[in-house]
């Protein structure tokens, strides 16, 4: 899937995220957001001004989210994005509320709505994991022009094709009918299994 797919199944298959920003005295702080629209570039995302989670977004420029869906954990798929937000303002808000009728309820009258203004996560990374597969789904992605990081662990030429890392790896997702041996990243844990198991330092994080 390319970004914009991960954007729309959060705006619409899950909808409610939860943001971490960072305080005045560097400490993490939570909150639960609704995710309005997506398009290519990134997610929309709407706040009032006089909240503390705006002056963290106008400090901080940043956020962490999670979105996860499930009746329960292997049943369920979480989206991760980590990014630069910046503030649109109010022109975006009609058509948000169009969009999610809801908010009407909570800001009734065109005047209270005038308390909203609008963000988006316009650069950043984000990981899928799919806990309801078997093996295990998991994907990165990144957008805006981010950096995309690898993550996970790699065999590399040390690879002696004695059969330690597959002996501890959960997921059996470590292809070894040739040596050095492959991670099939794709369905990895990121458990660290394999390293600490491998007798001839062959495997390193990426």
């Amino acid at each position: 899937m390319e970004a914009k797919d991960y954007f729309d199944y959060i705006v619409n298959e899950i909808h409610r995220t939860i943001v971490a920003t960072v305080d005045d005295s560097g400490l993490p702080v939570t909150a639960a957001i609704d995710m309005m629209d997506s398009d290519e570039d990134g997610l929309f995302f709407l706040t009032a001004k006089g909240k503390g989670f705006y002056d963290r977004l106008k400090k901080r420029k940043f956020l962490a989210l999670t979105a996860m869906k499930g009746e329960d954990t292997m049943s369920s798929v979480a989206v991760s994005i980590r990014g630069k937000v910046r503030e649109l303002g109010y022109e975006k808000i009609p058509e948000l509320f169009e969009k999610n009728p809801y908010m009407h309820k909570i800001y009734p009258t065109e005047e209270s709505m005038q308390a909203l203004t609008v963000f988006q996560i316009y650069e950043g990374t984000g990981e899928w994991f799919d806990l309801s597969k078997k093996p295990i789904e998991r994907a990165s992605f990144h957008f805006g022009g981010a950096e995309k990081k690898a993550e996970g662990y790699l065999i590399t030429d040390k690879c002696i094709g004695c059969g330690s890392c597959v002996a501890v790896c959960p997921q059996k997702c470590i292809i070894h009918d040739g040596v050095p041996y492959v991670t099939e990243h794709e369905h990895c844990l990121h458990c660290g299994n394999c390293m600490t198991a491998c007798p001839a330092g062959a495997v390193e994080r990426r």
